[in-house]
């Protein structure tokens, strides 16, 4: 019968020791990466470290299955395993209290190698917050193990008073489970406070910049390029609402006073460094641009329009003396670093050739939000985001397609990205049931650089049949469309095909994004009745 009790006493005290450990040990690590560098905390670094080993069609899966929800559901899975892992260690360190320490100094030593590898790491100090939360979680298991097997023991011929004693050593045991636990929660919010001051700091910059008025402002919208049709996506997509497609599981939160971007590189002759004053200081554009992830699928909700404010990348290229590769240039390439690592590779060339690629201070009349690059992104248009759209950018440098290879290059995704001609239907929605009569079918279209000149619908298996296309704002934008059905009972296949400004017809065959984007026909199934 002793021995069941302290079977059962391991089984209930057990995971309480390693839950307390752990939970410890990561609020003391997000202490110190708040003290040192709030990147470097261990479920930041231990999440960056999964993405970046992550096959592509598993990202391509999450983002289908979980959209822009899908950092949250990674943290999520991280901070399940880490419970696992501590309840594990925790009835492991009942009968061996040394190696359910040495669990939780291997589990530091994994933090802190995920730290080191990340593209962001600034050197070892970036090992410190796992190893020290390490530190900390193994003293609280070794003393919390030893407090839970005096409380679950019942030495032979025990007396009725030493059971007593047992009852004090038990109460003690979750006395000191409980005191830990407050501080550790003392400690992690004095490491979220710690954080957040940063954060402050950061939203202080933002809601203090104001952004000069262009120098070249957009062109006006044409009448008739919005169409009023319920259900259509809106010609400018508003902040709140664009798509966010990145690998930082932490939005960065730079200071805009002490934000600077270094150009340097391969033909090179006169790299500089430029200081967000420096760039506001400038002749500054406004153009309507629409951006595309590689990661969207056939009908996919990872586009969106907005209008930006920015410095004209080539003028910036020139002064610095770079020469594109068609007049002899020897960098063929241009890689854009984040404040997070991350990097970004656009071809020289397409940067250089007129287009309106800028580095960005502005989206749709208001600063950069966090989440869109705040203070500085780069944008290319006619490129998806993996190769043009570096958001929270910090350096640029040039180079060779050959010398070097960004981010997802390295993950099997195309070094040049074009964006592929597409269109979508966004009313009706797929499934949709309606009345039948007259149901207006309508939705946007794009192929940027080349623009769109001609969109079709057909009805299951029926003729093509051109739809009435918005007025034109240029090559950059979207396109709306619409058309209008007399539709029949019963089930439907409504399909949609684009035409680019060079007469090119969307391709019928269906590609997923890897390795450079998406191709098919959007397709829905609606019910009239």
């Amino acid at each position: 019968m002793s021995s069941f009790r302290n079977t059962l006493g391991r089984v209930s005290r057990g995971p309480l020791v390693g839950l307390t450990a752990g939970y410890t040990a990561l609020a003391v690590a997000e202490l110190i990466a708040a003290l040192t560098r709030p990147a470097a905390g261990p479920v930041t670094v231990v999440g960056g470290a999964v993405v970046d080993r992550t096959p592509a069609p598993v990202k391509d899966f999450a983002i289908r299955a979980f959209g822009e929800d899908d950092k949250t559901v990674l943290q999520l899975g991280i901070l399940v395993l880490l419970a696992l892992f501590a309840t594990s260690l925790g009835i492991v360190a009942l009968r061996h209290r040394y190696a359910g320490v040495l669990g939780v100094l291997a589990f530091g030593l994994v933090g802190a190698a995920a730290a080191l590898s990340r593209p962001d790491s600034t050197g070892l100090g970036d090992a410190v917050p796992s190893l020290g939360g390490a530190v900390a979680g193994a003293v609280v298991l070794y003393v919390l193990a030893g407090k839970a097997v005096l409380a679950g023991e019942v030495p032979v011929g025990e007396s009725p008073r030493g059971a007593g004693g047992r009852g004090g050593r038990r109460r003690g045991f979750l006395t000191a489970v409980a005191v830990t636990a407050v501080a550790a929660t003392g400690t992690g919010v004095l490491g979220r406070m710690l954080s957040g001051r940063r954060g402050r700091d950061a939203e202080a910059s933002r809601a203090g910049l104001v952004l000069p008025p262009p120098a070249s402002p957009a062109p006006v919208v044409p009448r008739g390029a919005r169409l009023d049709v319920p259900g259509i996506s809106a010609f400018t997509t508003p902040n709140r609402v664009f798509y966010r497609v990145d690998t930082a599981l932490v939005v960065p939160k730079v200071d805009a006073d002490g934000w600077w971007l270094r150009i340097h590189g391969k033909g090179v002759p006169r790299p500089r460094t430029f200081t967000l004053d420096d760039l506001l200081a400038r002749p500054l554009i406004e153009r309507d641009i629409t951006l595309t992830c590689v990661s969207n699928e056939v009908g996919g909700p990872y586009i969106g329009n907005a209008r930006w404010l920015g410095v004209p990348l080539a003028d910036l290229l020139e002064e610095v003396g770079v020469t594109p590769p068609s007049k002899g240039g020897p960098a063929d390439q241009l890689v854009a670093r984040s404040v997070d690592g991350m990097t970004l590779g656009s071809p020289v060339e397409d940067v250089m050739d007129g287009r309106d690629a800028m580095l960005a201070v502005g989206m749709n009349g208001e600063p950069l939000p966090f989440d869109h690059g705040f203070p500085v992104r780069m944008l290319v248009p006619g490129l998806y985001g993996y190769v043009s759209a570096c958001k929270w950018i910090e350096s640029i440098e040039l180079t060779t397609f050959d010398a070097y290879d960004p981010y997802w290059v390295k993950r099997d995704w195309a070094r040049k990205a074009p964006i592929k001609t597409q269109s979508r239907i966004d009313t009706p929605k797929p499934f949709a049931r309606t009345a039948a009569g007259n149901v207006t079918v309508a939705g946007v279209a794009w192929a940027q650089r080349r623009g769109i000149s001609r969109v079709e619908i057909r009805v299951d298996d029926g003729p093509w049949q051109d739809a009435e296309l918005a007025a034109r704002t240029g090559v950059d934008t979207w396109r709306q469309w619409s058309y209008r059905w007399n539709a029949s009972p019963g089930g439907h296949h409504l399909t949609v095909r684009a035409t680019d400004g060079t007469g090119q017809v969307q391709t019928a065959q269906r590609t997923r994004p890897v390795p450079d984007g998406a191709s098919g026909r959007h397709s829905v199934f609606v019910t009239v009745t």
